[in-house]
């Protein structure tokens, strides 16, 4: 059995694409895996605060020197560290916004990124050698972008840190079986966005 996490980052309700596509993984999982557990975490629509000071004095106490005085500054990071390490697979729902992600789901990551909680230095000391500390873990990336031509090899590749961002992060948490699935051509509307969701929906469902 799964515990899935499904994670909405647009600041669009009913408008939005990327929740529809996270809606159709949902439904297509659970027809074939009735005993998973889903979750939800809303980081579009409801604010993710941004770290701080406070933050930062707090999340670098080493685990044996914490005390309840000094983890104030984390206690929302401890909630969704300890929510996401709950969880085996992750679903990510998000739009590309300025050729990146939203400001909530930057602000959700770097609640999560934590040394000696979801990664750490090999050596114990800054040393460059980042571990993930988040294993047999397995991501999906579901994306919806205005343009297209942002995958690999294509005219937009230099320009998308978006996905190329999302799979370099959660990799140096140890994340390394991520799949990625983008429905592009939402701005130019008509037959050709019709055609990209037509082929992008028959993948979520055929996973």
């Amino acid at each position: 059995m799964n515990k899935v996490l499904i994670i909405n980052a647009s600041v669009r309700k009913e408008k939005s694409q990327s929740r529809k596509l996270t809606q159709l993984f949902v439904e297509n999982w659970k027809k074939k895996n009735p005993n998973d557990i889903f979750s939800y975490r809303e980081v579009g629509l409801d604010e993710i605060p941004a770290i701080n000071e406070k933050w930062i004095a707090s999340a670098f106490i080493k685990p044996e020197n914490r005390t309840p005085e000094n983890q104030v500054g984390v206690k929302l990071s401890n909630q969704l560290v300890r929510e996401f390490k709950e969880h085996n697979v992750y679903v990510i729902g998000s739009p590309m916004y300025n050729w990146s992600i939203p400001s909530g789901l930057k602000s959700y990551i770097d609640q999560l990124m934590r040394i000696n909680e979801t990664w750490k230095f090999r050596s114990g000391e800054p040393d460059g050698d980042y571990v993930g500390l988040l294993n047999s873990k397995k991501m999906f990336i579901l994306s919806s972008r205005g343009d297209t031509g942002y995958g690999e090899n294509e005219k937009n590749q230099h320009m998308n840190f978006q996905t190329t961002y999302l799979k370099f992060v959660f990799g140096i948490m140890g994340i390394k079986d991520i799949t990625t699935i983008s429905l592009d051509n939402e701005e130019f509307g008509g037959d050709l966005f019709e055609n990209s969701k037509k082929r992008i929906y028959q993948e979520i469902k055929q996973l």
